[in-house]
């Protein structure tokens, strides 16, 4: 295990998507380290719809790049992080799910309701609706994965410029795959990205309802 260079709040408060990075190579054992952060993220009925494909050679980061709006930072990052979900992986990973939650204790009872449960909520889902679920399923999982990879001491970039259909195609996606997000990871190169600030909590949170401050 890779040794924890930051402690997590200075890695949320110090974290800046990064925009440029030096490219050397990520060994092996810390970026499944950072995956792994990512498989252990929770979902609604514990679906676990994410798909992730690492993009670390160059010619395939020139090829996502061009998806890209050619970004830079996709074909300098260490690694790309192609975060996607699957549309059909509820009926696919149904069964692998309830078994595995039998294996942990799940009872008898609460499988038989979580499959009918699971069934009559996505299923009748349309596309928008289930990319809207894929969404927040899948950011869950990638925010995890980033701020992973800060307190090992790698620098990040959340990307979400790209062309649905073109990193499809570089990537060869099952048509029931949506593109989420990328993650560039890697080392810094140059200057780092300026604080932008954010809003205080005044202005952002609220108290038992709209418009009350938080006391």
């Amino acid at each position: 295990m890779a040794e924890i260079k930051k402690t997590l709040s200075e890695a949320i408060e110090g974290r800046r998507a990064t925009p440029s990075f030096d490219g050397e190579p990520i060994p092996a054992e810390e970026l499944q380290q950072i995956l792994d952060a990512g498989l252990h993220a929770p979902s609604g009925y514990n679906m676990q719809p994410w798909r992730f494909v690492v993009v670390q050679s160059p010619e395939q980061k020139k090829r996502l790049r061009a998806a890209s709006y050619n970004q830079g930072k996709v074909e300098e990052a260490s690694a790309v992080i192609v975060a996607c979900g699957d549309a059909d992986g509820w009926r696919k990973d149904i069964d692998l799910m309830l078994q595995q939650g039998r294996e942990g204790g799940m009872p008898e009872s609460y499988a038989a309701q979580a499959r009918s449960s699971v069934t009559n909520y996505l299923s009748g889902f349309s596309s928008e609706q289930m990319h809207g679920w894929l969404n927040k399923m899948v950011m869950i999982a990638f925010t995890h994965m980033m701020l992973m990879a800060e307190v090992m001491g790698y620098d990040t970039a959340p990307m979400e410029g790209f062309e649905q259909d073109k990193v499809h195609e570089v990537l060869r996606l099952p048509l029931s795959y949506w593109v989420v997000a990328l993650l560039g990871v890697g080392h810094l190169k140059g200057e780092d990205k300026f604080y932008g600030g954010r809003f205080d909590m005044a202005h952002t949170v609220f108290g038992e309802e709209f418009g009350k401050p938080l006391k």
